[in-house]
């Protein structure tokens, strides 16, 4: 279908108008597609937790609001950690009002962090700007993520020192691993809670995945729970155990041969 130029713009063309009953069609064929590919993210993520490690024997040193910090102090006592490369330093464009303006997207993009942390897993961003700055810029957007300053080679050495990257590490005890790494178009899917386990060596820790063995693992949607109101240790809350079974029941029942 073609519709008309307005006000000088190219005209454009459309995909055709059709009945309710076509339309439905169209998207149940789509539909198979969109499934697959669901089906193919999720073989993609259980591959990725099979990727071998690289320990990081280096020390780094990062500035934070109380002061100095090592890579271990930015997992804050959890055992993931994804680190955001974000530019936001002199000679970046916007600098010193605004960080670059595709990392700003990203940090705009970032889903409440309680999510992440109810999954021992801690996100932080990373820039070169100094602290001072950093709280400004953050106050000013809105941004709550933990944001340190790098101090050495950390992105030189982790390949986001002239472009932004998200690294991911795994901590047992004392010692830190590398586990992944994703840059470019990867980071444009990155701040939703469910993308950022996805890319962890744990990923979203419920039953329904394909993880190695003894890997942590919950029931599915049991864990979930309002960001304000996560507590350590907990059990699932009753209620929410029999809303969720009965949920997923009825779908079970309206789809009998789906998957999670």
């Amino acid at each position: 279908m073609t519709r008309s130029a307005k006000n000088g713009q190219s005209i454009m063309h459309t995909p055709p108008v059709v009945s309710p009953q076509a339309w439905e069609a169209a998207r149940q064929q789509l539909l198979v597609k969109e499934k697959a590919q669901t089906r193919a993210r999720d073989a993609l993520a259980a591959e990725r937790r099979r990727m071998p490690w690289m320990t990081v024997d280096k020390a780094y040193t990062f500035e934070g609001p109380a002061g100095k910090a090592s890579l271990l102090d930015l997992f804050d006592d959890r055992r993931q950690l994804i680190v955001y490369r974000a530019f936001f330093e002199p000679g970046v464009f916007g600098w010193p009002d605004h960080a670059c303006r595709g990392c700003s997207m990203v940090a705009d993009q970032v889903a409440h962090l309680a999510h992440l942390n109810a999954r021992d897993t801690t996100l932080v961003f990373v820039s070169r700007a100094p602290q001072a700055d950093i709280a400004r810029l953050k106050e000013r957007m809105g941004w709550e993520i933990p944001w340190f300053t790098i101090t050495d080679s950390f992105d030189a050495d982790f390949g986001v020192d002239e472009w932004h990257g998200t690294n991911v590490f795994y901590r047992d005890g004392e010692r830190v691993f590398r586990t992944y790494f994703i840059n470019n178009r990867g980071d444009e899917q990155m701040g939703g809670t469910w993308n950022y386990l996805d890319i962890t060596p744990l990923g979203r820790q419920e039953v329904w995945e394909d993880s190695p063995q003894v890997y942590p693992q919950t029931p599915t949607y049991k864990w979930w729970n309002w960001h304000d109101s996560y507590v350590a240790d907990a059990a699932p809350d009753k209620t929410w155990v029999e809303v969720s079974d009965a949920g997923e029941a009825a779908f079970r029942n309206q789809h009998p041969n789906t998957k999670p």
